[in-house]
């Protein structure tokens, strides 16, 4: 059991890339305790979560793939729960459903939730009262590269995105450059008129078509792990911003700070920046 200062945390996805991180970072945090670690992954159910993250010593939480004894178990802490989930687009949604239903309140990373759903999940929290964060990308520096971005579109007619991950992503676009789309999208403009009827000699050659005449561009790769370019052209310039993740450990300052933040919410909001 959490100790009764401490926040309470599940994780969903825990021996994933980014589960085996969220768990070290939750274990070092003096504010939390992990109380649960879900993974539907055979081969490592019953291992102990801090020992599979790499830690020097146990953490006592087992691997399970009982998702909802483990939430109705963490519902049962005095202090309020926090539900982290880095799993996949197809379970995602009923995960949110099912960690509200028991007061849990999830804090999601993972992508690929569709508009109506993500409507469907606000509407679900307000009426329960429950906090919920909806954060495709934990990292500040691509934050400051998206405000930075809607900053350029001012001066800017014309932009493209590429986004670039490591080939076991599910979803593309990757929610990070749909956000940063719909983010310059509200600017009140349109970008990239078109100068000559294009014609797309293979299917998808120039990207897909987001808010407002933007382009996003998707690689999948081994050995990159999550990657944006915002590229602005003009005449006679070209202005291009990008974030590089070298390693995962850049998203934990965000995620523990979303587990804090998410307790003092009555609903659900979507994106880092809502809440620095």
């Amino acid at each position: 059991m959490a100790n009764q200062a401490s926040i309470p945390v599940v994780v969903i996805g825990a021996a994933g890339k980014m589960g085996r991180e969220v768990v070290k970072a939750v274990a070092s945090a003096p504010d939390m305790t992990l109380v649960g670690a879900i993974d539907t992954t055979g081969e490592h159910q019953d291992k102990d979560a801090g020992e599979l993250a790499g830690l020097s010593e146990p953490l006592e939480v087992p691997i399970t793939n009982q998702l909802e004894s483990m939430l109705a178990f963490a519902a049962q802490e005095k202090q309020p729960g926090v539900m982290i989930d880095f799993t996949h687009p197809d379970s995602v949604y009923d995960n949110i459903r099912s960690a509200i239903a028991y007061g849990i309140r999830p804090v999601v990373g993972t992508t690929g939730l569709s508009p109506q759903q993500i409507q469907n999940l606000a509407d679900f929290a307000e009426k329960a009262s429950t906090g919920c964060l909806i954060i495709p990308n934990f990292s500040i520096g691509m934050v400051l590269l998206q405000q930075a971005a809607v900053t350029a579109s001012k001066y800017f007619d014309h932009v493209e995105i590429i986004e670039l991950h490591h080939n076991q992503k599910a979803d593309a676009p990757s929610g990070t450059a749909i956000q940063t789309a719909q983010m310059l999208g509200e600017m009140g403009k349109i970008f990239n008129q078109a100068v000559v009827e294009e014609t797309e000699k293979i299917k998808g050659a120039r990207g897909s078509l987001a808010d407002e005449g933007i382009r996003i561009h998707s690689v999948r790769l081994p050995g990159l792990i999550a990657h944006q370019e915002v590229i602005f052209g003009a005449a006679g310039q070209i202005y291009t911003l990008r974030h590089d993740t070298s390693d995962r450990a850049c998203y934990m300052p965000g995620v523990l700070l979303a587990i804090r933040k998410v307790l003092q919410l009555k609903s659900l909001v979507y994106g880092l920046e809502k809440i620095l």
